[in-house]
């Protein structure tokens, strides 16, 4: 089951209005801003974090409204996985929008690390970023389908999925495997009324690629710049609206321009 140190929040009373939301990896970056801006909607956020409790709790500390909970589940286990979904379910009095925002990148250039690196590299990447969104799909929707939620799953992607990850190859192999899983879900989960869409953000001025923010990576948009993590919020909060059903197996460039397709 999913640990955690602090009390947790009561089972929800019905009593609140909104969607409930869960958010991966929402401790920083991309996830905050993402919990912050349903929030900000008057929904019910679960933000989840796998190791970065401090932050994870900054996050909750810092979100307008109530209904909001805190989670924290290793989603390289399946079952930990489930379980983050059922509390997750319980806190919010069932869930109507996921998104599917944690990951790992770890930096494996083929060139220079050792095959032991380069296997494990590939092995954690692959366990979060694709079977642990997987499985989070799989349940969320079942959950829906179950209740009967005309529901949304939002993945974040990236850019990297089709411009390449030369130094990051398994990070960017797996948002390319999360964009076409995100279609084939849309396909199917189209019947029970659950739209499924995914967002390719460019660089992201967040703590996890400061260090790579450099001149020339601000020069690759025509604005200058990168994007600002509410950027990115904004447009996955489009792609969760009731209006946006019809983007369902879209894609969103989120890039300023950086790479056209």
């Amino acid at each position: 089951m999913p640990s955690s140190d602090h009390p947790a929040p009561a089972p929800y009373d019905g009593s609140a209005p909104g969607r409930g939301v869960l958010v991966t990896g929402a401790a920083r970056g991309i996830g905050r801003a993402v919990a912050r801006a349903f929030a900000e909607r008057g929904d019910r956020v679960v933000v989840h974090y796998g190791s970065r409790r401090a932050e994870a709790e900054a996050t909750l500390a810092d979100l307008p409204g109530g209904g909001h909970a805190l989670v924290r589940a290793d989603l390289a286990d399946p079952d930990d996985t489930a379980a983050l979904v059922e509390r997750a379910v319980e806190r919010t009095g069932g869930l109507d929008v996921v998104v599917n925002n944690a990951a790992l990148n770890p930096a494996h250039p083929l060139a220079s690390v050792s095959y032991d690196a380069w296997r494990d590299a590939w092995r954690s990447v692959m366990e979060v970023n694709v079977f642990g969104a997987a499985n989070v799909c799989y349940l969320a929707a079942r959950h829906m389908i179950d209740r009967g939620t005309r529901g949304r799953i939002v993945n974040v992607g990236s850019r990297g999925a089709y411009r390449g990850e030369p130094d990051h190859p398994a990070y960017g192999a797996s948002k390319a495997a999360l964009h076409a899983m995100g279609q084939s879900l849309a396909v199917a989960l189209a019947p029970h009324g659950i739209g499924v869409a995914s967002v390719a953000p460019g660089f992201v001025e967040t703590e996890r690629v400061a260090d790579r923010l450099t001149d020339a990576v601000r020069a690759d948009s025509p604005f200058g710049r990168v994007a600002r993590p509410e950027e990115v919020a904004a447009a996955v909060c489009y792609l969760a609206s009731p209006g946006a059903v019809w983007s369902s197996g879209a894609v969103l460039d989120v890039n300023g321009a950086s790479h056209l397709r």
